[in-house]
């Protein structure tokens, strides 16, 4: 889609076209049809954005597109957004435009990684975001059309199309929308609380990522149990976190968090664990060196490289992003691996929040709060 489209566009398609076909045909969707961005949903849309219509938020890479309100009204509106979603998707563009991020490679691997949206705080309820059953499923508006406006934003003015810019091997389901919250019965803080922002604040974070990879245990009720069940799922070497470290994100389901929480563990306590007792021997990264000497260069330089030594999933435990997500029944928690160490997760604060944690960015763990 062109920045320069505006809502005067729609109104040269001549009368009885089939506004869905001509979607299609113009290639202005993600596959699936798209809602007809008539001039009264994007004067509503725009209203939700504060007007301006000509206001650059961003520009979006591979292509660099400029990304101005009224072009994100019409990918907000397209992809079925009520207007009261159109601040997290700002907010969540915002932070994926940001250096540390880096979209533009995320938008171009062979990889198959795609943002991951988590939204916290109040506004998440506000506007009826899904972190309970299913939460990463079908069957939520909010959930599902907040991620579609990222990716439909990602493509028309991003430009990364399959087999164009977008070099994905294989993509995953996740392209079409990775959008949920944080569940409110968790019996911890909230991430966002975590990381500095206070209850009332409402934040996104982004991460480029997998898809969830189930963690199942029905039997533990200790917290070792359970979370030697996620260390098992983390201490693969077939994902990027294994040969290219970075950051990754672990979901607990709530019944799994309230045995945890039970025994007076809080996250910090986790996420050193999964850190401690998860990763792979260097001889297993590197084949036994059967294909000739390894050394990987995309793992940090103070890890020892000798067979028998000991690689983390990570490089620390600030590099496990934790969040408590998912049903009230079910014994069940997930694995997200990320990108690698080509990309930091960017924790945002959405309009309207009421204060930051810092006074301007910081890039503690990787992960860059703004």
């Amino acid at each position: 889609m062109s920045a320069q489209l505006a809502p005067q566009a729609v109104n040269q398609v001549p009368d009885g076209t089939d506004l869905v076909e001509w979607y299609y045909e113009k290639g202005f969707c993600d596959g699936l049809p798209v809602v007809p961005p008539t001039p009264e949903k994007i004067t509503a849309m725009l209203a939700a954005l504060g007007g301006e219509p000509h206001k650059v938020e961003c520009r979006v890479p591979p292509r660099w597109g400029v990304l101005t309100r009224e072009v994100l009204a019409l990918n907000l509106v397209m992809a079925g957004c009520k207007p009261e979603y159109a601040p997290v998707v700002r907010a969540a563009m915002l932070a994926l435009s940001e250096s540390a991020f880096n979209l533009n490679g995320v938008q171009a691997t062979t990889h198959m990684c795609s943002p991951l949206l988590v939204v916290n705080g109040p506004i998440a309820r506000a506007i009826g975001m899904n972190g309970g059953c299913n939460a990463f499923g079908s069957g939520n508006r909010a959930n599902a059309t907040i991620g579609r406006a990222i990716r439909l934003v990602l493509l028309n003015v991003g430009g990364a199309w399959p087999g164009d810019l977008d070099k994905s091997t294989l993509g995953n389901p996740s392209k079409y929308t990775y959008a949920v919250c944080e569940n409110d019965a968790s019996p911890f803080a909230p991430y966002h609380v975590e990381k500095g922002f206070s209850a009332e604040d409402s934040t996104v974070f982004v991460m480029a990522a997998e898809a969830p990879h189930s963690v199942t245990n029905h039997v533990a009720n200790d917290p070792q149990g359970i979370l030697d069940s996620i260390c098992s799922a983390m201490s693969t070497f077939a994902h990027n976190n294994a040969v290219s470290s970075g950051h990754c994100a672990v979901v607990l389901g709530p019944e799994h968090a309230a045995t945890i929480a039970k025994h007076g563990w809080k996250r910090h306590d986790i996420r050193s664990y999964l850190w401690m007792y998860s990763g792979n021997k260097f001889r297993e990264l590197a084949f036994e060196h059967r294909y000739g000497k390894v050394y990987n260069r995309s793992l940090p330089v103070w890890y020892r490289r000798d067979l028998d030594s000991h690689i983390p999933a990570v490089p620390s435990p600030e590099h496990i992003h934790l969040f408590v997500i998912g049903g009230e029944a079910g014994r069940f928690s997930a694995f997200i691996p990320g990108w690698g160490y080509m990309t930091s997760p960017v924790l945002r604060e959405i309009d309207g929040a009421i204060a930051r944690p810092t006074q301007g960015p910081r890039c503690v763990d990787g992960t860059c709060y703004l």
